[in-house]
């Protein structure tokens, strides 16, 4: 009669599992590798960038998923600014078994951690680095959802000639970070193509806080502008001890002044006549834009703090893009359709991936501060 009983129980159990099979296995979660500086000296660009990465994952998840219902994960690392942090955090996520890594506003980091995904096969896509040559260096895993430090060079540059009217100028670069080492040579080689002149060179390096001997040296050179190749840290201190020292004239930079750094630590009064290029997002009506910045104030309860957030939002729906496209999270085959992006209608401009280099074709927006107010001045398009 036992026996019975059991073996009459054991087939209500099986018939429940045939007929409900929920019940006896769960949804495939698909993880993603999200590292960010969230403390240090780039956490007020990757800290926004990694919210906008969770946030598009909500997003997806909230209508249905990938693949026919799988959800998506995004694991945040905080690698501290700190470079051997960048590489430990991407070995951790590679553990982990994520499918895509993800992350960084700065080449410095990204070199750090995507040559471990790259010697995995598995595909990493930078929000925010912008060096040309990433994926030359890093190798066919490696996609970038900016534009390059490039054509964000070549734009304040002209906006700098064209413009702004100046010819006479000086540029500082910070000497510790590949970003900025790129971005001034990008920017002096389009300023003398055009006809202008560098008067001046001088550096400094991440972490420094005391500008006084190359304003020093600014106020001797007869600039008209000051082009500041900088990290976010560095750009509000920038600014802030330019002005106090009577200096008036225009500076100009690339996104890494893309920060509320830029005026929060100089003051409105101070943050005046600068001018950055960076991402297109500010001031557009795009409905993509418009709905990334209510979803992003419904979730956060603020409005997006810069475009790096955007940036973070478009890199998760690149990789979500290219897994349903591909069908798979396999990595030879994700890493193939999103090198076959065509027209990907993010939140900072559509992207295509139309140059065999991972990097896309985008327009660039120069960003003017007046008074402590941001506004778009103009939107460049490059040439190719």
């Amino acid at each position: 009669m036992r026996r019975k009983t059991v073996l009459t129980l054991a087939a209500v159990v099986l018939s429940l599992v045939l007929v409900f099979p929920a019940l006896g296995s769960e949804t495939k979660t698909i993880k993603l590798g999200a590292l960010y500086n969230l403390t240090g000296g780039m956490s007020s660009i990757d800290a926004p960038a990694l919210n906008g990465a969770k946030l598009q994952a909500k997003l997806i998840n909230d209508a249905g998923g990938v693949l026919g219902g799988q959800m998506l994960e995004v694991v945040g690392i905080d690698t501290k600014t700190d470079q051997k942090a960048a590489a430990t955090g991407a070995r951790k996520a590679l553990s982990m078994g994520v499918v895509a890594g993800l992350g960084y506003g700065d080449t410095t980091f990204v070199m750090a951690a995507a040559p471990l995904f790259q010697q995995k096969g598995i595909p990493f896509v930078t929000s925010g680095a912008t060096h040309p040559e990433l994926q030359k260096w890093v190798g066919d895993c490696m996609f970038m959802t900016p534009f390059g430090d490039d054509d964000q060079s070549f734009a304040i540059a002209d906006f700098t000639i064209n413009q702004l009217k100046l010819k006479n100028i000086a540029v500082w670069t910070d000497n510790s970070m590949d970003f900025t080492k790129a971005l001034s040579k990008f920017y002096k080689q389009r300023i003398e193509e055009l006809g202008g002149k560098i008067v001046l060179e001088d550096f400094f390096m991440m972490g420094d806080k005391d500008f006084s001997a190359q304003i020093a040296r600014l106020k001797s050179a007869n600039a008209d502008a000051v082009f500041v190749s900088a990290i976010p840290n560095e750009a509000g201190l920038t600014v802030k001890q330019i002005r106090e020292a009577g200096l008036s004239l225009p500076i100009v930079s690339g996104d890494g002044f893309d920060t509320e750094l830029v005026t929060t630590v100089p003051g409105p009064k101070l943050a005046d006549d600068v001018y950055f290029s960076t991402h297109t997002y500010r001031e557009d009506t795009r409905p993509e834009v418009l709905n990334f910045i209510k979803e992003y104030e419904k979730e956060y309860g603020r409005p997006p703090e810069n475009a790096f957030a955007a940036l973070g939002f478009d890199a998760v729906g690149l990789i979500a893009d290219a897994i349903e496209r591909a069908g798979s999270t396999e990595p030879d085959a994700l890493k193939k359709a999103l090198g076959a992006t065509q027209g990907f209608k993010a939140v900072t401009g559509e992207i295509t991936y139309a140059r065999p280099t991972g990097v896309p074709v985008k327009g660039v927006s120069i960003i003017g501060v007046k008074s402590g107010n941001y506004k778009v001045m103009e939107v460049w398009y490059p040439k190719y």
